[in-house]
């Protein structure tokens, strides 16, 4: 079982770079300018190694419980992983995170962007940090006001001196992605930043259409999860 896993995850993952590279250059993109951050949350291991033998080394993981369990043995037999938090970050979380992953991609509220710039200052390992926006003002879900954004990332940079990579969204599932995606990229634009993240398995390509350097797709490279 855990052979064909693994080469189920294999193809999977092959199908979705396809999708990728074709969504790229159907909008006039390099498609090298895309990344697939491979989303394993709660995935079994064996699929999600099935993607490490593939060659795929980006993941993304929403717990850091869960990444503590399961990446460091990993990281043994493939150094070169690239490990994004794509989660909600809580405070009491920052040390570990920043020990394991290598981006944090869910920076949304001045305290944690302050505990960030702490421990980075403590270790000497400084990550580069996306800013979560909640785009669609839900009151249940992560990310800085859309109002409040220009504002924060001033504070993030200047005020904490963070490295700012890009911004992050993920639009409500009941809304058309496209202008989520829109506002986000005028956003960055607007605030000299790179970097997109959105997109996810229902809506990526929609997402590269719209600019985005990385899309974080999950049960399309893996499948349904349990």
């Amino acid at each position: 079982m855990d052979s064909l896993e693994q080469g189920d995850a294999a193809g999977r993952l092959t199908a979705v770079t396809d999708r990728i590279e074709a969504a790229a250059k159907a909008a006039g993109r390099d498609p090298s300018s895309v990344r697939l951050v491979a989303v394993s949350k709660l995935q079994p291991e064996a699929r999600v190694a099935g993607a490490l033998t593939a060659g795929h080394r980006l993941f993304g993981e929403n717990r850091v419980q869960e990444a503590e369990v399961r990446w460091p043995a990993f990281r043994e037999r493939f150094p070169d992983i690239r490990l994004h938090l794509i989660g909600g970050l809580q405070t009491n979380k920052v040390r570990t995170a920043v020990r394991l992953f290598d981006v944090i991609e869910t920076v949304d509220r001045p305290r944690l962007a302050a505990a960030l710039a702490r421990e980075f200052d403590r270790t000497g390992r400084a990550l580069p940090c996306f800013v979560q926006v909640n785009t669609g003002d839900e009151p249940q879900k992560g990310g800085i006001a859309p109002a409040a954004l220009d504002g924060f990332l001033d504070e993030c940079r200047a005020g904490y001196g963070l490295e700012v990579a890009g911004l992050m969204c993920i639009p409500p599932v009941e809304d058309a992605p496209g202008p989520h995606f829109a506002f986000l990229r005028e956003a960055a634009r607007r605030n000299g930043l790179a970097g997109l993240s959105m997109g996810m398995s229902a809506d990526f390509e929609t997402a590269i259409r719209f600019g985005a350097t990385h899309v974080r797709v999950g049960s399309a490279v893996f499948g349904a999860r349990g």
